[in-house]
């Protein structure tokens, strides 16, 4: 589990694909490798990855199909630029919001705009992640814990402080790129419970409407 506060920028040192898979090696100066053991989860961009070989500073990762088709991981190269959080630990500081590195889909950007000396984002998304994208929530963008400004249909709008853009890749972002989009984790949880899908009792309807009026959580119409 992640919180979507990059620590570190890492670079792609090598990739290798293998078959269907690939393997990503990355570095970091940042980063203290030596803190870091084989099987650990590091967010890589905002893909939850496993450390499976260290050499130096050099960590090895693989990729499956999965991701590789889910993500931007599919696009990398040698000598890209990374945004980089390890795994949280029991005293760790929560300073953004529940973020898996299991990433929903690939957003573009559509528009940038210089707001004082913040960065103003449009970001297109797959049609599918719209129902999770609420304005003031929050959204991960490349690892990236942000909040939603606006949203219009699937597409939605960020705004990047100058703090974030020196410390993460959002730097690099301009109409055309893209970014891995992980939404709110409360939301799709919550949304299968709406639904009443419940694999252990068919019987059960889950959270409704009429159940969320019934406790005083809505206005009975």
């Amino acid at each position: 589990m992640f919180t979507g506060i990059v620590q570190a920028l890492g670079r792609v040192t090598a990739w290798e694909r293998k078959s269907q898979d690939a393997r990503l090696y990355l570095t970091s100066p940042a980063l203290d490798v030596s803190k870091i053991s084989r099987g650990e989860s590091i967010a890589v961009s905002g893909v939850c990855l496993t450390v499976t070989d260290i050499q130096a500073n050099v960590l090895g990762m693989d990729v499956s199909a999965e991701t590789l088709a889910r993500s931007t991981l599919r696009y990398v190269r040698p000598g890209d630029e990374i945004n980089l959080e390890t795994a949280l630990t029991p005293v760790s500081r929560f300073g953004g919001h529940l973020v898996s590195g299991h990433v929903d889909g690939i957003g573009e950007i559509v528009s940038r705009e210089q707001s004082g000396n913040s960065v103003q984002l449009m970001i297109a998304t797959p049609l599918r992640l719209a129902r999770y994208i609420a304005e003031k929530g929050s959204i991960c963008v490349d690892g990236v814990s942000l909040t939603v400004n606006g949203i219009a249909g699937a597409d939605f709008n960020v705004m990047i402080i100058p703090h974030t853009l020196q410390v993460t890749t959002l730097k690099h972002l301009t109409p055309g790129s893209r970014v891995n989009i992980e939404v709110d984790l409360v939301a799709r949880y919550l949304e299968r419970l709406m639904l009443g899908a419940s694999a252990a009792d068919a019987n059960d309807p889950g959270i409704t409407q009429d159940l969320l009026v019934r406790y005083g959580f809505l206005n009975d119409p």
